[in-house]
């Protein structure tokens, strides 16, 4: 099956989507899924978070590494951070 149709978030439950890792980086495969969801509460809750513990306008998505079974946060600047690396379904 296909890890894009298998793959939800466990904050909101929307579908995670394909993303390409940069180059240059220390993940294990050459793409992870993440939750562009901008409702998703882990990403909204996250602006406040990040401003209260490190004084940055910041926040972060979902994601998670098939190829290792790692999850956890993906720092983002602004709601569009990263879009250009999400990769279209096959």
């Amino acid at each position: 099956m296909d890890k894009l149709t298998e793959t939800r978030c466990p904050h909101c439950d929307k579908p995670l989507v394909k993303w390409e890792n940069p180059e240059m980086n220390s993940w294990t495969g050459d793409y992870q899924y993440v939750c562009f969801n901008d409702e998703c509460p882990y990403f909204v809750r996250g602006w406040d978070w990040m401003r209260e513990q490190y004084n940055v306008t910041a926040s972060y998505r979902y994601r998670f590494d098939p190829t290792s079974g790692e999850h956890g946060p993906l720092p983002v600047y602004s709601k569009n951070a990263l879009r250009s690396s999400i990769l279209e379904s096959e």
